[in-house]
C-alpha cells in the first residue's frame, strides 16, 4: 500500500521518500513505481532516515494495522516532523482517536486519516477523516491535493470503526457468511449465492466469496477484530464480527484466499495448459469441481431479486436487503448525509448504485412496507424519508438530508 501511494504522488509530479524497515523492502516498494516517475521517489529506512521527514509536507503512514505498532512510529516522527506538516494514517478502521491519544496538541491539530483503497493506483475512493482537534485548513489541504493532483473522490467520513466503505461492505459480507448457513445446507451451492449477490443487486460478478478470496481472510479477520472491539452493543454487526465454523478453521489453516492459492475457489492449472476451477464446499469442507451457478427465476432488473418469492429472492433480502437496511441506520453516525455513503460504495466497492441510490431505483415505499411487514423498526434513514413525506432520497440536484430538507449535492 505504501508503494502504491508513493506511486501515484509520483505520477502527480511530487518527489517522495519512501522509508520502511530495510533497505531492501524500500527498494522493492520503489521498483514497483512506475518506470518514468520513479526518478522522484527515495527509498531509505526509518532508522537511517526518519530525519527526511523534518523536509516534507505531508507524512504518510502505510504500515501494519496494529494500533501500538502505529502510535510508537507516530511518536518517533513527531519528534522530528517540521511546524506545519500534515501526518496521516491509511488506517483501514482503527479509530483517530485511539492513534493521537496523548501525543499533543501539535500532533492533534495536524492529525488525520487518509484511506486509500487498494490498489490505490486504481480505486478512486479516498476517505478523509478528521479527528477532534484537526485544523479545517488541514482537512481542505488534503481533499484538495486528493481531487486535484491524485484525482480521486474524496468521501467525508467520521471516526468511528471502520469508517464507510468497510463498515457497509464488509458488514455485509460478514453477515452474508452466517445468513448464507441454511441455504446452504438446502442445498443452495456457493457458485448460486455468489451469483445471486453480485449483478442482481448491483455488487461486482465476484459475488460474495469470490470477493472474500481478492480480499484475503486475513484481512477480513483484522477488520471483524476491529467490529468486535469497537462497535457498540446495540450494533447489528457484532453478532457477525466474527467468522462462521467453516470459515474460522480455513482462516486457521492458512487458507486465506487467492494469495495462498486457493480460498473460497482455486484454480488448477495441467501441464497440457488447461485448466480446472474448484470450490470449497462449507458443508463437507472438501474441495469439488466448481459448477454452474442456478438463476433460473432471477429477474434482470436490478434489484428486483429482492422481492422476489424464491430461496433466490429471500438470500437476497436478508444479505443484500440486511446491508441496505443497515446503511440506513448509520446517518449520521459515521457520515453527516448519504451522498458520502453512496459515493464510497460505488468508489471503493465498485458497487453499482450507492445504498441509497439503489433504493431509490427498487422504490423506497415497498422497501418501507416490507420491513413493516415484517415487523421489524424502520431505520434511521428511511424514516426521516417517511415522515418528510418523501418516495426518494435524491431528487434532481439535490439530495434529502438528516434534517428531512433537500439540499444540494456537494461536486464529486
Amino acid at each position: 500500500m505504501g508503494a502504491g501511494i508513493a506511486a501515484i504522488c509520483a505520477a502527480a509530479g511530487r518527489p517522495v521518500r519512501l522509508l520502511d524497515v530495510t533497505t531492501e523492502a524500500a527498494e522493492a516498494g520503489r521498483g514497483r513505481v512506475d518506470e518514468a516517475d520513479r526518478h522522484l521517489v527515495t527509498a531509505g529506512t526509518f532508522d537511517a532516515d526518519l530525519d527526511a521527514l523534518a523536509e516534507v509536507d505531508w507524512i504518510v503512514e502505510a504500515i501494519v494495522e496494529d494500533l501500538a505498532i502505529k502510535r510508537r512510529l507516530f511518536e518517533r516522527v513527531e519528534a522530528v516532523r517540521r511546524d506545519g506538516s500534515i501526518v496521516t494514517s491509511n488506517t483501514s478502521g482503527i479509530p483517530l482517536r485511539d492513534l493521537s491519544e496523548g501525543m499533543g496538541e501539535r500532533f492533534g491539530a495536524d492529525v488525520a486519516i487518509t484511506h486509500f483503497f487498494n490498489p490505490p493506483q486504481l480505486m478512486k475512493l479516498f476517505e478523509l477523516v478528521p479527528g477532534a482537534d484537526t485544523a479545517p485548513e488541514v482537512i481542505e489541504t488534503l481533499a484538495a491535493f486528493a481531487t486535484g493532483p491524485l484525482g480521486k473522490g474524496v468521501v467525508y467520513a467520521k471516526d468511528t470503526p471502520n469508517f464507510i466503505g468497510n463498515r457497509v461492505g464488509c458488514y455485509l459480507m460478514l453477515a452474508g457468511l452466517h445468513l448464507a448457513k441454511p441455504y446452504l445446507a438446502d442445498g443452495m451451492t456457493q457458485e448460486t449465492i455468489d451469483a445471486v449477490l453480485g449483478r442482481p443487486v448491483g455488487l461486482p460478478p465476484t459475488g460474495m466469496y469470490g470477493l472474500l478470496d481478492l480480499i484475503g481472510l486475513d484481512v477480513m479477520d483484522l477488520v471483524g477484530t476491529n467490529l468486535a472491539e469497537n462497535l457498540g452493543d446495540d450494533d447489528p454487526g457484532l453478532a457477525y464480527a466474527r467468522f462462521p465454523g467453516a470459515e474460522q478453521r480455513m482462516l486457521d489453516r492458512g487458507q486465506l484466499g487467492r494469495k495462498t492459492g486457493g480460498g473460497f475457489g482455486r484454480m488448477i492449472r495441467h501441464e497440457d495448459g488447461s485448466k480446472d476451477f474448484e470450490t470449497f464446499d462449507l458443508t463437507t469442507e472438501q474441495w469439488r469441481p466448481a459448477v454452474e451457478p442456478d438463476l433460473d427465476g432471477v429477474p434482470g432488473d436490478l434489484g428486483e431479486v429482492l422481492f422476489t418469492e424464491t430461496p433466490h429472492g429471500q438470500l437476497a433480502w436478508e444479505v443484500f436487503g440486511g446491508g441496505l437496511r443497515y446503511a440506513a441506520d448509520l446517518v449520521p453516525e459515521i457520515s453527516d448525509d448519504v451522498v458520502n455513503i453512496d459515493r464510497a460504495m460505488r468508489w471503493g466497492f465498485n458497487w453499482a448504485q450507492g445504498p441509497f441510490e439503489l433504493l431509490d431505483t427498487i422504490g423506497t415505499t415497498r422497501f418501507v412496507e416490507r420491513i413493516e411487514r415484517e415487523g421489524r423498526p424502520l431505520p434511521r434513514m428511511l424514516q426521516v424519508l417517511v415522515d418528510a413525506g418523501a418516495d426518494t432520497f435524491y431528487r434532481d440536484d439535490r439530495f434529502l438530508s438528516v434534517d428531512g430538507a433537500w439540499e444540494p449535492i456537494p461536486e464529486a
